[in-house]
C-alpha cells in the first residue's frame, strides 16, 4: 500500500510497469530504465515492450501493452513521437493509472508538436489517468529502487536513500543536482523531472512530497509556472508540515517590462514576484546548486532550524574568525558578544583566549585536557545562540589524534539537539560520517558553512509570517464597475472611492476657470496636464508647481496646453488639473500590478522621478494585513526617511500602511480589470498621506470592452 491517497501514487509506488520502446541495447534510451531498475532490483514486475516480442535484457517482451496478461499500474513510453500517441491510447485502454512519456518532439519543438501533447494529455484526463511529460527525464523512488530514466549519471552511481526529494521541470538540473549530492553522500526519497508539463507540474510535486512520510526537505526547480495559486498552496502546505523547501528560479527574465506604460509594470518584473512569492510562503531561493545542496545536507544532518538569527563562533584562527563574521553580517545574521557568564568561563578554561565572538582559543588551546571540547561547551550551556560554528582547520585528517574530541563533540551535540553544532574542517569520511550521525554537521568551507545557516534561518523567520491565501468571500465578490480612469483625474476619482487619500481639485477646461478653482482650493497651487495619451506628465513639462495667485494661474493653463501641443501633437488633451501645492512630506511610491501567474501584487517604494533609477521598491501578494502592510514598509531602505531620520519628524506610517491595505482591497475588487496602479508619490505627512498623482492601466480586455 503506498504512503499516501495522492493521484501520484500510481507514478511514484506502481505495482507493475510496463516500458514502451524497451530495448536490449541497455545504453540506449529505451534500453536505460530497464537496466537501471534491474540493477537497482526494483521488486515490482517489469513487462518490456517492443514489437519484436523478443527477449528483453532477460525478460519476456510484448507487442502492445495490451497483449500483457497481467495488471499493469503504470506505462513508461520511450517510443519515437510518431508512436506516442499510439501508445498511450494501448495503455489507456489496458488500464493503466499512471503514463510517463519521456520521448521529446511535442510543445518544445512546433505548433505541431503543441497540438500532438494536447490530444494525449486529453485522451489521459478523460481516462481518469495521470501523465508524466512528454519530454522527461523520468523519476526515482529511492527507497522503493524505482529507478525510471534514462539519466546517465545511474551509469557510474546510484543515489541512496535519504530524506531529500527533488521535483524539477529540467532534467539536465535534476541530474546535475542528484548527481553532486550523491558524490557528497546525499540521500534521497523522491526524484521527478515534470518536463514539458502537460499534467504532472512541479507545483503537485512539491504538494505530493510535503506529504511523503520519507521526505524532510524539498529542493525544487522552475522555470515557468502555469498555476500561482497552486504553487502558492504548495509551499504553504510543506511549511505548515515543517518541510524546508529550496527552490530555484531558472531564467531570469522581466516579462512584459518594456512595454509597461507605469512604473509599477516595469519594476515588478516576473522574477521579482517569484521571489516575492516564495518569500510569503516560507521557501528559500538559494543562488546555487551548491548552496542549495549546503542547506539540504545541513537540514538532514540536524534536523532543526536555527531558533534565532545570532551566531556563536569559536576558532584556533583570528583570520578565519574574521572571515566568519564578515560573512555573517552579510547575510543580515548576528554574532553578538558573549554573555559575562560565558566569558568568565572562557578565561577560567583558557586565560590565553580572546573571550569575544568570535572566540580565539588561539594555538595554545592544544595544551589544555579536552580544551575544544569544553569551549563548545562554554558556547552550548552559557549562550543563546542559535548556532555554534568551531573551526578546526585539519584535525579530521588525523582520526587516531581526533578520536577523544570527536567523541566529546558528539556528546555534546547529542545534549543540546535543539541547536546546530557545526564544525568547519578537513575530515577524512570515516570521521564526517560518524560525526553526522550524532547531528554534527561538518564543512570545508567556512564561508559555505555561514550561509547554509542563513538559509535554515530565514526559512525560520518565514515561516513565522505565511501568506494567507484569500478566502472565497475576497476571491468570490463580484468585480466593481471602474469610470473613467484614462486620467489622472478619473484615477482619483475611483481611489478615492475605495478609501484612500486624495486632494481636494479640480478639472479646468479654460484659463478663468482654472483661476476661479485655485482661488477656491487656496494658493499655492499646482497646475496639471490631463491627457489619456500622456501618462507621465513631467516628460513633456506639463506640470506647473507653487503658482501664488490667479494671473500665474492663467498663464500656467495656456502654458501647459502649449507645451503639450508641441510635444505630443497627438494627444488628446482633457484641460487642466489644479490642485493644492502640498509640501513637507515623504514622497513613496504605490502599486498595483497584476503578474500572469501570480494575480495582483502590491509595490511599495521610494517615490518621485527617480524610482526606477533607484529601484528601491519591494513587492507582496494581494491582499496584505495591516502586519504585512508594514513589513512591506520595512523591507524598503528608504523607509528610515520616515522615522526621524537625521533629526527630521516621525511621519505617519500608520497613515502609509492605511493607504497600502486600501489599495490591496481595491486589488481585489478589481482583480480581473486592472493591469496596474501606480499612485506616485503618495506624500507622507506627519499627519496623514495625500495621493498626489496617479495613473490607473486596465486590461487590454477591459479597456475593449470586454467582460472582465
Amino acid at each position: 500500500m503506498s504512503p499516501t491517497s495522492s493521484s501520484l501514487d500510481a507514478l511514484f509506488h506502481p505495482r507493475s510497469v510496463a516500458l514502451v520502446g524497451a530495448s536490449s541495447d541497455p545504453e540506449r534510451i529505451g534500453g536505460r530504465p530497464l537496466r537501471f531498475m534491474l540493477e537497482a532490483g526494483f521488486a515490482a514486475p517489469i513487462y518490456p515492450v517492443n514489437r519484436s516480442g523478443a527477449l528483453i535484457q532477460g525478460l519476456q517482451s510484448y507487442q502492445k501493452v495490451s497483449d500483457i496478461p497481467f495488471p499493469v499500474d503504470q506505462a513508461i513510453i520511450c517510443v519515437p513521437v510518431a508512436g506516442v500517441e499510439e501508445a498511450v491510447r494501448d495503455a489507456i485502454a489496458k488500464g493503466v493509472k499512471a503514463i510517463q512519456v519521456m520521448t521529446a518532439g511535442f510543445a518544445e519543438i512546433d505548433a505541431a508538436g503543441r497540438a500532438l501533447q494536447d490530444r494525449i494529455v486529453g485522451l489521459c484526463r478523460a481516462a481518469g489517468v495521470r501523465m508524466l511529460g512528454p519530454n522527461s527525464l523520468g523519476l526515482l523512488n529511492v527507497p522503493a529502487r524505482f529507478f525510471s530514466t534514462f539519466s546517465t549519471f545511474l551509469n557510474g552511481a546510484q543515489p541512496q536513500p535519504g530524506s531529500i526529494s527533488l521535483a524539477t521541470q529540467s532534467g539536465a538540473f535534476g541530474s546535475a543536482a542528484y548527481g553532486l549530492a550523491t558524490l557528497r553522500g546525499l540521500g534521497f526519497s523522491k526524484i521527478i523531472a515534470t518536463g514539458n508539463e502537460a499534467d504532472v507540474d512541479v507545483a503537485e510535486s512539491i504538494d505530493y512530497l510535503a506529504g511523503d512520510p520519507d521526505t524532510r526537505i524539498i529542493c525544487a526547480a522552475v522555470e515557468s509556472c502555469r498555476d500561482g495559486n497552486r504553487l502558492r498552496r504548495a509551499l504553504l502546505k510543506a511549511a505548515r508540515a515543517g518541510k524546508p523547501v529550496l527552490i530555484m528560479k531558472v531564467g531570469r527574465t522581466e516579462l512584459g517590462a518594456a512595454a509597461a506604460s507605469t512604473h509599477t509594470g516595469s519594476l515588478a518584473g516576473n522574477d521579482k514576484v517569484y521571489d516575492t512569492v516564495f518569500r510569503e510562503c516560507g521557501a528559500l531561493r538559494p543562488e546555487s546548486i551548491e548552496e542549495m545542496l549546503d542547506i539540504a545536507y545541513l537540514y538532514t544532518v540536524s534536523g532543526v532550524l536555527p531558533a534565532n538569527d545570532e551566531l556563536g563562533v569559536f576558532t584556533g584562527s583570528g583570520g578565519i574568525g574574521v572571515l566568519m563574521a564578515d560573512e555573517a553580517g552579510a547575510q543580515g545574521m548576528e554574532l553578538p558578544p558573549l554573555p559575562a557568564p560565558a566569558r568568565e568561563a572562557t578565561l577560567a578554561l583558557l586565560p590565553f583566549a580572546v573571550a569575544a565572538n568570535p572566540l580565539d582559543m588561539t594555538a595554545q588551546v592544544t595544551s589544555v585536557a579536552s580544551g575544544t571540547a569544553r569551549t563548545l561547551a562554554v558556547m552550548l550551556e552559557h549562550t543563546r545562540y542559535g548556532a555554534v560554528l568551531g573551526y578546526l582547520a585539519h584535525v579530521g585528517l588525523s582520526p587516531e589524534r581526533f578520536a577523544s574530541t570527536q567523541q566529546e563533540i558528539a556528546a555534546l551535540a547529542a545534549q543540546h539537539r535543539e541547536r546546530l553544532t557545526i564544525l568547519v574542517m578537513l575530515a577524512l569520511p570515516q570521521v564526517r560520517s560518524a560525526l553526522e550521525k550524532q547531528g554534527v554537521a561538518v564543512f570545508e568551507d567556512p564561508t559555505r558553512a555561514v550561509r547554509a545557516v542563513a538559509g535554515l534561518a530565514k526559512i525560520r523567520q518565514r515561516w513565522q509570517a505565511l501568506y494567507q491565501l484569500p478566502d472565497a468571500a475576497q476571491t468570490g465578490a463580484p468585480a466593481l464597475a471602474l469610470d473613467d480612469v484614462h486620467t489622472e483625474s478619473g484615477a482619483k476619482r475611483a481611489l478615492a472611492a475605495a478609501g484612500l487619500p486624495v486632494p481636494p481639485e479640480h478639472l479646468c477646461s479654460s484659463a478663468a476657470q482654472a483661476a476661479a478653482a485655485a482661488a477656491q482650493v487656496g494658493f499655492p497651487v499646482v497646475a496639471k496636464i490631463v491627457s489619456p495619451d500622456i501618462a507621465h506628465k513631467t516628460e513633456v513639462g506639463g506640470v506647473l508647481l507653487n503658482l501664488q495667485d490667479a494671473a500665474a494661474v492663467e498663464r500656467a493653463f495656456g502654458t501647459l496646453m502649449d507645451r503639450a501641443r508641441t510635444a505630443r501633437p497627438d494627444a488628446r488633451l482633457e484641460g487642466v488639473l489644479i490642485a493644492p501645492m502640498l509640501s513637507g512630506g515623504v514622497e513613496v511610491i504605490l502599486g498595483l500590478h497584476r503578474d500572469p501567474t501570480f494575480g495582483q501584487m502590491v509595490m511599495y517604494g521610494s517615490g518621485g522621478t527617480a524610482v526606477e533609477l533607484f529601484q528601491d521598491v519591494a513587492l507582496a501578494s494581494a491582499p496584505l494585513t495591516a502586519a504585512r502592510a508594514q513589513a512591506l514598509v520595512d523591507a524598503v531602505r528608504s523607509s528610515q526617511l520616515l522615522r526621524r531620520w537625521r533629526g527630521g519628524p516621525q511621519y505617519d506610517e500608520a497613515a502609509l500602511v492605511q493607504a497600502l491595505c486600501r489599495l490591496s482591497e481595491f486589488a481585489m475588487q478589481h482583480a480581473d480589470s486592472i493591469q496596474s496602479v501606480d499612485i506616485n508619490p503618495l506624500m507622507v505627512r506627519t499627519q496623514g498621506a495625500m495621493c498626489l498623482d496617479a495613473v490607473i492601466e486596465l486590461r487590454a480586455q477591459t479597456q475593449q470592452g470586454a467582460q472582465p
